[in-house]
């Protein structure tokens, strides 16, 4: 079996220890006689593996005492949500930063719920760069301000963590632990898996405990962070398989890499490799202001359209998987997710250059 190099924007790599470790204990976990995934959720066995995911996810990510780690389903998608039904209970409008599609799905769905502040926007730059500090304009009565730190689909990502004086949210599903992070400067951080934790199918929720009770007299009991916080995240039976795998990858991230300091250094040399041969190049381009440039989806465009179709024919065929971009902006992208290995972006850049000779 040959493993090629997966550049997916999700369901994305996962490392290949992770993957064998999983393989190796797929039966019968432990001495068990049986799978993970055969397992209660309510049984000492599960209940280790949850504990211990969660310990070390604190540990990387350095979570302080005062916030909950919630291991959910849904989605991101879900928290869209999630995040005005649990904020609103006292109040007030929904706040936030407009950066790409992701976005503009969170903001369509609070207007669902209560409505929705625009504070900053980058459509009139064409989602190229992000608002500056200085453009977000708070509504009078926010309750809250969300933003996308990492657009997957446009490579658009944040350079500075917005400051507020109302509790910050952020949608991290495509940058989290993929460097440090100070936790305490958000109220709530959520991210879907599939990109940096784990397998699609389970949802990651930081939540600070003064936030926890200030949900909708009509939030959906399964959407009631205090309710999930309470219930250990179990009120129902969770993604037991997938928590198995995110504490497989916290473990892998810690013990193998070293920590999110180690990672935040290969995934900046990754960056900067593709990055670097993207704009030495008069064949490839990238549209993203470079301090706005999105360190885990990089989006690149060929300078001939028509050649699009042998580039990912040809890519294939060099064990190069997954570098379509997106249906709603075309090109390509690269997804560089903490699972791809330093060695799989040589090859791509390799690969770039080859074409441009044979092509250019």
């Amino acid at each position: 079996m040959t493993r090629l190099y997966n550049f997916c924007a999700g369901p994305a790599a996962l490392p290949t220890p992770v993957l064998q470790r999983a393989q190796e204990e797929l039966l019968d976990y432990h001495g068990r006689g049986l799978s993970v995934m055969e397992m209660s959720h309510r049984s000492a066995d599960f209940t280790a593996i949850a504990e211990a995911a969660e310990a070390t996810l604190r540990e990387l990510l350095a979570i302080p005492d005062n916030y909950r780690v919630l291991f959910l389903q849904g989605g991101a998608s879900s928290q869209f949500a999630m995040v005005p039904y649990n904020l609103l209970g006292r109040g007030g409008t929904p706040n936030y930063l407009y950066t790409g599609i992701w976005g503009k799905k969170a903001i369509a769905e609070a207007r669902h719920v209560a409505g929705a502040h625009i504070a900053a926007s980058s459509e009139d730059n064409g989602l190229r760069e992000v608002p500056r500090p200085e453009a977000i304009a708070l509504s009078s009565d926010a309750a809250y301000l969300h933003y996308t730190d990492n657009e997957t689909i446009g490579g658009l990502a944040f350079d500075y963590i917005p400051e507020v004086e109302v509790p910050l949210v952020c949608d991290m599903s495509s940058s989290i632990l993929s460097a440090p992070l100070d936790v305490s400067r958000f109220g709530v951080i959520y991210a879907g898996a599939q990109k940096n934790i784990g397998p699609a199918g389970l949802t990651l929720v930081i939540v600070r405990d003064d936030l926890l009770d200030r949900a909708r007299p009509d939030t959906p009991t399964m959407f009631n962070y205090r309710v999930m916080a309470e219930h250990g995240s179990m009120y129902n039976t969770p993604p037991t398989y997938a928590w198995y795998l995110a504490g497989l990858v916290f473990d892998w991230l810690k013990q193998d890499i070293g920590g999110l300091e180690a990672m935040d250094a290969i995934n900046a040399r990754k960056a900067e490799t593709l990055y670097g041969a993207i704009d030495a190049s008069g064949f490839y381009s990238n549209p993203i202001a470079p301090r706005n440039r999105s360190r885990m989806n990089v989006p690149f465009v060929l300078a001939d359209d028509a050649l699009n179709g042998d580039f990912l024919r040809e890519a294939e065929t060099a064990g190069l998987l997954n570098l379509k971009g997106h249906r709603s902006v075309g090109g390509m992208r690269a997804s560089l997710y903490n699972a791809v290995p330093e060695a799989a972006v040589e090859a791509l850049v390799d690969f770039m250059a080859d074409f441009e000779r044979r092509h250019g």
